[in-house]
């Protein structure tokens, strides 16, 4: 006999879901710091570890769609279970691949599939579904803070676990963890799927799509999302190894990236609670014109410890903070119904984008020895993103009469 789970306080969404979130992006925004031991163990080039890393956000933003589709329709519950176990399979495959191939199906495929059902369109579908419209945005500003949280609590521990353990242990001990995203997942049964039974929707997933592509402003956010994807993948996987090539300590590199997810827990936080107060296309805007700037800042600076964590602490504020105001916006346009599935097709934007970062980082890398081109094209693309989010209009969607408001 199947029961109905109780109602979801906000308290409870945010404690599990922020802790599904720490652990899902923590353990991903580690990354960059097995591509040298990799690469140098194995024997292969930059640009083999780069394109399983692009494989892994395309996947990601694939599969995201689908998982969020099954999340609207069955429960989040069900969709992170299956994300858990892939992770952990990911992880023990990529620590014993031993051709590019396995390496790409491990860490590419089965890790991009297990990330799009336990992290953000899974989680804020959950948020969207269950705390009211005028604290929407700010929920949202905390689970992606919790996700920033992990960057800053995780990447400095997968450094020792490497340190201490090797890359190949220090990877199984991962697998683990992610395990624990399980139980987590538990706590956030929803009442309305505990049945087994689809849940009503009284738009179709088809109408819902045919609406939202369609949708001017929708497209806009698609877009500037895919920028958001090309700098911080491209950012995160490659700047250790850019910082390591300028002779810098692999510390650094390790203290910057933890430092990039300390600060983001301020930038995302600030910029969901910004969302209840502000127009969202004008905090998208900023961001992306800020981190254009911060780029260029940086790349005219002497390099030094100090000019990477003031880099890092900068964009740290801006790194993630794109996130609750492009999916508050999505729920504030659309409504509720379909909010998973929506915000999977902008992520997968962003995806399409990080593959792009992550890949070209390593393939121009390759074949010129230097990420400059890189840099400046993330510069440029900051200015595009902030130009393109300004049309944006938030205000809901109008229907025809019996149509599904959703909100």
């Amino acid at each position: 006999m199947n029961r109905t789970p109780p109602a979801l306080s906000i308290p409870q969404l945010l404690l599990y879901g922020g802790a599904i979130v720490t652990l899902s992006m923590g353990i991903r925004h580690g990354f960059g710091l097995w591509l040298q031991p990799i690469t140098q163990a194995q024997g292969w080039t930059r640009e083999t570890f780069a394109f399983a890393i692009a494989i892994q956000n395309l996947a990601w933003g694939i599969s995201g769609v689908f998982a969020g589709m099954l999340a609207d329709k069955y429960g989040a519950f069900r969709v992170m279970l299956v994300g858990a176990l892939l992770y952990a399979l990911g992880l023990f495959g990529m620590a014993h691949a031993v051709t590019p191939l396995q390496f790409m199906l491990s860490t590419g495929v089965l890790i991009g599939m297990a990330q799009a059902g336990t992290t953000y369109a899974v989680v804020y579908g959950i948020i969207g579904r269950n705390v009211p419209a005028d604290k929407r945005s700010w929920a949202m500003g905390i689970a992606a803070a919790a996700g920033s949280f992990g960057q800053f609590l995780m990447v400095p521990t997968e450094g020792l676990l490497i340190s201490q353990f090797g890359w190949q242990q220090a990877l199984v001990v991962l697998g683990c963890a992610a395990l624990l995203i399980m139980p987590l997942a538990w706590g956030l049964r929803e009442p309305g799927f505990g049945t087994g039974q689809p849940a009503h929707r009284e738009q179709t997933i088809v109408q819902a799509l045919k609406e939202a592509f369609k949708y001017p402003s929708f497209q806009l956010l698609m877009a500037g999302y895919f920028v958001c994807g090309f700098q911080v993948v491209f950012i995160g996987v490659h700047m250790p190894s850019y910082l390591r090539d300028k002779g810098l300590s692999p510390q650094v590199a390790s203290y910057a990236l933890a430092l990039i997810g300390l600060f983001n827990v301020f930038g995302t936080y600030l910029a969901g609670t910004l969302g209840q107060r502000m127009q969202k296309k004008n905090i998208l805007a900023f961001i992306y014109i800020a981190r254009a700037v911060v780029i260029s800042l940086f790349l005219l600076a002497p390099l030094t410890p100090t000019s990477v964590y003031l880099f890092a602490a900068t964009m740290g504020i801006l790194w993630l903070s794109t996130v609750p105001p492009t999916n508050a916006a999505l729920a504030q346009i659309f409504g509720i119904q379909h909010m998973s599935m929506l915000s999977g097709f902008v992520f997968l934007s962003h995806q399409v984008g990080s593959f792009m970062g992550v890949w070209l980082g390593g393939f121009i890398y390759d074949r010129n020895g230097n990420y400059d081109l890189v840099w400046y094209i993330a510069i440029a693309l900051g200015v595009f993103a902030g130009l393109v989010n300004l049309p944006v209009k938030e205000t809901p969607i109008r229907r025809a009469a019996g149509a599904a408001q959703g909100a």
